[in-house]
């Protein structure tokens, strides 16, 4: 026996030397979309599949070609290789896109969302947009409690101007014995939806990273003159998610109508605008979104963009995957 190994024999019995225990490694969430945020790492989310809509004064789709709730459903959560599914339909008129909503979050907890084992696990969480909170909060906050009794996982706030919207829309997502305004009681589906009881679902159903357990995570997007003016103070509201300039309506806002009549578009203002958002997001460490597709996705993911949202299709579908293999996933 070496003098080395027989002195901490010596030391050990004597209770003097302490032997720190190895931490045990973190369980993963039951969102998998916290797990990639927390460790950084690129987040990949599809929009949900919908029925192709009739133009304007021609013919009616055929009957055969309308896909039902499940059946979208089944097609969302094939899409094996999206983090998440989003859905935008309810950001214009609530009530009609709830109502097209519910049937679709039913159908796709049914079709397996939730993946058997230990522990459990979301395949494609749903992510929602809700309306504009700052027009009626009250209002605004009840509908963000009816989308997360569903079983909704993210909540995305659209239209962000101010700190203080984006504040009244995680109080909605946090139970009232957390802080927020949520009643205790309000569950609906989600529980069962996560297989869980009332008491573990209210006790994993907060905000991360508020809470760094929380199951929830929301998004804000910036996409206005007003909220890039207050981006950065949006940027470092505690309980933020994930912060993304909405690129698709800030080329609207960076565009003008000549005497011509001819829309122009302000291309430099609004790469500006989006550079501010990131900008931002890296100043206050925030994770900084975008809505790629498959022809920049790439040079966003260089700029330091890291969650997206992408179109539901092939096109979509090669977005997602050059993102992958650009992040090494």
């Amino acid at each position: 026996m070496t003098i080395r190994r027989t002195a901490l024999m010596t030391l050990l019995a004597a209770g003097t030397l302490k032997l720190t225990p190895a931490p045990l490694p973190a369980q993963p969430h039951l969102n998998p979309v916290v797990d990639l945020l927390q460790a950084r790492k690129p987040v990949f989310g599809l929009y949900a599949p919908a029925n192709r809509r009739a133009r304007p004064g021609g013919p009616a789709m055929p009957a055969d070609s309308v896909k039902s709730p499940a059946q979208l459903a089944r097609e969302a959560l094939g899409a094996t290789t999206s983090d998440y599914v989003f859905d935008g339909t309810m950001e214009g008129n609530f009530d009609a896109g709830f109502a097209t909503f519910a049937p679709f979050a039913e159908g796709i907890f049914a079709a397996g969302m939730l993946e058997a084992g230990t522990p459990k696990r979301l395949k494609a969480p749903l992510f929602v947009k809700t309306p504009g909170i700052a027009a009626d909060v009250p209002l605004a906050q009840q509908r963000i409690m009816k989308q997360l009794e569903q079983g909704v996982s993210g909540i995305v706030f659209v239209d962000v101007e101010s700190a203080s919207e984006l504040e009244a829309g995680i109080a909605a997502m946090r139970f009232v014995s957390n802080g927020g305004v949520r009643p205790n009681n309000a569950h609906g589906s989600a529980p069962a939806r996560w297989g869980m009881t009332d008491a573990q679902y209210h006790q994993a159903a907060d905000v991360w990273p508020l809470n760094p357990r929380g199951e929830l995570v929301n998004f804000a997007i910036v996409e206005s003159k007003e909220g890039i003016a207050k981006v950065r103070e949006i940027a470092q509201v505690k309980g933020i998610g994930v912060l993304f300039p909405g690129a698709g309506t800030l080329r609207g806002v960076y565009s003008t109508t000549n005497a011509d009549g001819q829309r122009v578009f302000d291309e430099k203002a609004w790469e500006g605008a989006i550079q501010q958002v990131l900008a931002a997001c890296k100043e206050f460490n925030v994770p900084c979104g975008y809505p790629a597709g498959e022809a920049d996705i790439e040079e966003r993911m260089r700029q330091g963009f890291s969650v997206f949202v992408i179109g539901w299709g092939e096109p979509g579908f090669r977005a997602v995957a050059k993102g992958r293999a650009k992040a090494g996933r």
